[in-house]
Parts: structure tokens; sequence; C-alpha cells
């Protein structure tokens, strides 16, 4: 009756101490519900997120029921009556318009010809999101020993009682107040969420909450509240486990780095839902520049159909170079503010323009409030520095060297100002410095888990291009790398910048992280900025049938491929349109004999006929093909 209790003090009177008897609370429940008298025997509870330990199994599967709530205002239609809900001003009524399950979000009507009574004891599916949240059953509260409390408690008089009371107080420290025993399911993906709620203005904030509400409330941390290390060990043990990050780029390597000092095998998948701006790792993996009130649901969702991939780490080891006469100086330091990165790391003008916007906004905080201004202060700090040119002699003072093969002839004869070692396609907000390199032989276009890094300098005209689609210049891709700077130069690690002494310091893969891929659908207009590698070649299996068989099973592909006759295979152009692979067929055809009036048609095309229209007709480049879902065998 706590839950009862509660409520009826908040509306009943203003003063908490005064509770209605059982005539005053029925008169108060029926307008609320018809069937009050029979509500007033039921013991309403808080949405459980645990459960005690006193089970003689704690394995033993617990069936979890429903968790109805009063709703004032509900989206959506009644599951019983299939009408939609009165919409009433939330400021102005207090009627309550529906009945929904905080675990499955079913809501029906406040009525007793939609909302039975016997529904309230009945087994909870726990909705749409049922693989990502955690049941309540599976987490478990741990009582604290009594020995370790007591110990913790007495008072400390001889030499033997300081001893057990520091044995009981390391005790207390070593407890922990909730435990998980998983049930494994290969249908469960459970997530663990982690909110950085200084990302994004107040959306981190708001987030934490919205997902309160989707998932198991101990299923989501404040980031802000000890960080992420306590949450990983919570569920450390959990089978097929998924991470999501919301925050920038900077929260996606905190967790990353908790998760290799726990050292979890196998390595949960993180996602990502990006806040703040930048996000160049969550624009790599499709997530996009920033969140932009896109439905939660819609994003549990992706987060559970995400493909997992592998994400390339780096190492950054630095050592003083004792080469350089250079006096020391208190603005610099001989440390990096990380020591590994996973997006970028680079030094020169973009780490300069950072640095100062760095030091800056640590001096006066007030003043950097708002996303516009923060941007305007880089505008007018990247002019300035152009034409201070702070970074013209960086080729001066750096020496490059890739996998053996030194590099610093070529930086001095380009002239570079910036040198970025990257290791995703996206930087500085959703720029392809790398760019695609099409017919250029010593290079391959960039990839996130190949085990290369991608070196590449920038003048000053070629990073004004970078966001009207221009690249740098490419210098190498390679395992290893040795830079030695021979004066003071501001860096920058994943955006964190800082002033580095003259160093050596050597770039060397980590590991690979697993991420979380959204599935992304082909639009009709993409960006420019959002193109993705195209291989250099593709072989294609080629199959021929007549359009008479072709009419007749075109809705089923296994009975289409089952009747298509197998012709040959064409190697074309990653970037080819259809029409230079019709070309090729017409070659392939050229060899066999023709029998009868067939039509060719690729194996590419099996997934996605239907009798609508033919999916050659409806595309132009075999890109398109294969990024709409179509089936290419290589």
């Amino acid at each position: 009756m706590k839950t009862v209790t509660f409520f009826l003090r908040l509306t009943w009177s203003k003063n908490p101490l005064i509770v209605p008897n059982e005539e005053q609370l029925s008169d108060l429940l029926t307008p609320l519900f018809p069937f009050s008298s029979s509500l007033l025997q039921i013991n309403f509870r808080c949405k459980p997120s645990f459960r005690e330990s006193g089970s003689r199994n704690i394995r033993e599967p617990i069936v979890v029921r429903h968790h109805w709530v009063h709703r004032r205002r509900q989206e959506g239609k009644c599951k019983q009556c299939g009408k939609g809900f009165q919409q009433k001003f939330a400021f102005h009524s207090k009627e309550i318009v529906a009945i929904s399950c905080s675990w499955c979000k079913q809501a029906y009507h406040n009525k007793v010809s939609c909302f039975m009574l016997q529904q309230i004891e009945e087994a909870c599916p726990i909705g749409a999101h049922a693989a990502l949240i955690v049941p309540p059953t599976w987490i478990i509260r741990v009582k604290r020993h009594q020995s370790s409390m007591k110990s913790s408690k007495k008072k400390k008089r001889t030499s033997f009682k300081r001893k057990s009371s520091k044995k009981g107080a390391e005790e207390g420290r070593l407890w922990k107040p909730f435990i998980i025993r998983p049930i494994p399911s290969p249908l469960m993906k459970p997530l663990v969420v982690f909110v950085n709620p200084k990302s994004g203005g107040n959306q981190g904030t708001k987030i934490l909450q919205s997902f309160m509400w989707y998932l198991n409330p101990r299923q989501v941390f404040d980031l802000s509240q000890g960080g992420p290390t306590e949450g990983l060990e919570l569920y450390r043990k959990v089978h097929n486990l998924r991470i999501l990050a919301c925050g920038g780029d900077g929260t996606v390597g905190w967790i990353l780095s908790s998760l290799d000092e726990l050292g979890l095998n196998p390595q949960p998948p993180v996602s990502v839902l990006p806040l703040g701006t930048g996000n160049d790792l969550a624009r790599t993996l499709n997530w996009g520049g920033g969140y932009t009130d896109e439905p939660l649901s819609k994003i549990l969702s992706h987060v559970e159909d995400g493909t997992v991939v592998q994400l390339d780490r780096w190492n950054l080891q630095v050592e003083p170079n004792q080469n350089t006469g250079a006096e020391p100086d208190e603005q610099q330091t001989d440390k990096l503010p990380l020591d590994v990165f996973n997006n970028y790391f680079s030094l020169g003008f973009d780490a300069h323009v950072t640095l100062e916007f760095h030091e800056s906004r640590e001096a006066n905080p007030e003043k950097f409030n708002s996303r516009f201004r923060n941007k305007m202060f880089y505008a007018g700090t990247a002019f300035s520095d152009f034409l201070m040119g702070s970074s013209k002699d960086l080729s001066k003072h750096i020496k490059v060297v890739c996998d053996g093969t030194d590099l610093t002839s070529k930086v001095q004869d380009l002239k570079l100002q910036c040198l970025v070692f990257l290791n995703i396609p996206r930087y500085c907000a959703g720029t392809t410095p790398w760019g695609n390199p099409g017919d250029h032989h010593d290079f391959e276009p960039q990839r996130h888990d190949d085990g290369y890094i991608e070196v590449i300098g920038f003048t000053m005209t070629s990073l004004a291009t970078l966001q009207v689609g221009g690249h740098g210049e490419r210098l190498n891709q390679c395992r290893e790398v040795t830079l030695t700077t021979t004066k003071p130069l501001p860096v920058q690690v994943d955006g964190e910048p800082c002033r580095l002494a003259p160093s050596v310091i050597h770039i060397s893969l980590r590991n690979q992280a697993n991420m979380v891929q959204k599935t992304k659908r082909r639009t009709s207009l993409p960006h420019m900025n959002d193109q993705q590698p195209v291989p250099e070649r593709l072989r294609i299996r080629v199959s021929r049938i007549s359009m008479t068989d072709y009419e007749a099973l075109h809705y089923d592909k296994d009975k289409l491929r089952q009747a298509s006759i197998p012709l040959g295979l064409i190697v074309v152009p990653g970037d080819s349109d259809l029409e230079t692979c019709r070309e090729h067929i017409q070659r392939l055809q050229e060899v066999r004999p023709r029998r009868g009036r067939t039509r060719l048609i690729k194996q590419s095309v099996f997934r996605g006929v239907n009798a609508d229209h033919f999916p050659s007709n409806s595309y132009n480049y075999t890109t398109d093909c294969t990024a709409a879902a179509f089936v290419v065998c290589l």
C-alpha cells in the first residue's frame, strides 16, 4: 500500500501527514477507477528493477508481471478497443485517460470495458525491446554481511580489535549491493546505456530519463556519477552484451579505455548515440553527426539490429628528444593528454586552433556557453592564425618515418602546415580528408579495421577545400610511425590538445575494439561527404533465365535461383554502371550458344525482386545494387 499512500499524500491534502481513511479512499478512487473497491485489495508497488536474494535457487526463472501506471496523456491506440486516447491538456486536466505498462508499453482506456482486473497479475512480454531489456529477475540485491557491518561500527580498543576492524572495513569496500545472474539466451542482446549529461547541453539529462522509462533503470548509468567502470563490472558476465554510449567521441573513448582496463573477454560491442558537435566516429559508424530528437525506441531498434564491426585503436608512446637545445617552457608538457587514439592524432595548424580555444575556455568558461559562440571563436582563431602563419615552419621541425620509409623530404617539399594520422574516414566534423583514391594504385580506400593508419598532409589551400569535398595530400598507409619533433609544437589526440615539448613519438597498433555499425538505408540523394569506399573490382556471378520462367517465379527468389542456368563470372570496376555490365555479359553470352529467347539477370538482384518492378530497371550503377540490399555473389 506504499504507493497508494504516497499518491494520496500528494493529492488529498497539502499536509503529508494526513492520510485518508478507507471510506475517504474509496470516494477518492471512484472517479479514477470504476472498480476502485477491487483495487483497494491490491498491493501496489513501484516499478521493480531487481529482486531480493531470498530465493533458494537464484537461477530459477521468475515471471515478470505487468507494471501498470496511470497516464494523463497517452499516444497510440487502446490495445483492447483499438480507439485513440482523448488527449487532455496536462496543465488543466487531472483526469487519467489511460493505464499503461511501464515494461511492454501496452496501453488501455481507463474503463472497465477496456482494462480488466485480471490483467493486473498477468505475465508481461516486456514489449518490442524485450531482447535489450534486462529483466528485474536477473538483478539480485545482496544483503550486507552482518559481521562486516558490526566490525565497522566497533570502536578500536586493542591491537587485535583494530586488526579485525580493518578486515571488516576491507570487506565493506569489496561488498557490492547488486549482482547479475543472467539466463543466457541466443535471442537476448542485453544493453547497458552510459549517458554523459554534460554532452549536448541538456540533451544528455533528458535522454537519461527517457532511457530509464524504456529500459530497466538499473541498466542505465550516469557517467558523471563515477564513470563507466561500476556498470561494466556489474554486467561483465552477461552473455551477448551490448553497450550504448550517449555522448561525444570522447565519451566513446572513455568507455573503450575502461573496457581495456577491465579486460572483458569477449569485449561487448559499443554503439553510439552522438550528442554535441563533431562526432566523427559516430559519423563513420553511420550514427550521424548529432542527436536530432529521433524517437529513442527507433534508436534502440538500430542498436539491436546493427552490425558488429572492428575499430583499430592506436598506441602513442612519447619519449623526450634529448638532441635539441630547446629551453624548457612552462606552457609545454612532455606528456600527451591521451596515450591511445581512436580517431586521429595531428599536429600543426588544426591543433594550434584547438589549443587556443581550449586555453581561452579554461580561462573564461562563462564566454563559451553556446555552440554558436564556440563556432565563431573557432572561425576567428583559424582566420587570425592563417594571417599570422603560425604553422608555416612546421615541416622544418619534424621528421616522419612510416614503416621504415623516411617521408621528411616530401613533407618539406610540399611545405605542409598540418599533419594528420587518421584512423577513420571522417575528420573535422564530417569531412573526408583521405577521399577516394580511385585510379591511384599506390593507395587503397580507407578502412577503420585494416590495421593501417593513413598519413595525410595539408597546406592552407587543401584545408580550406575540405568543407567542399576536397582532400589532403596522401602521404602513406602504414602500420608503424616514428615522428620526431625538434621544437615545442601544438598537437591534439582525438580533440584533446596540448603543447608538446620536443619528443620522439611512436605510433603502433594497440588492439581492435568491437563496435556496432548502424545499418544504413541508401537514399536517392546521398550527401557529398557521405561516400562509402568502393571496392576496386567486383566479381559478379551471372545466370540466365527465360522471360516466361522469370514472370512466373519472380515473387520467390529461391525458386528463381534454382530455375536459372549459371552462365559464368564477370569482373568489373567497383563503380561501373549497369551499361558496362551489360557489355561484359554480352561478351560472356557470345562464348556460349544462345538457346531460345532469354533474358540475362545477375544473381545480385535475387534479393529484393518483387512483382512491381524488375530491379535492374531502377538502378544505374553496381554500387546502387549492392547498397540496396541486393545479394552480390563475390
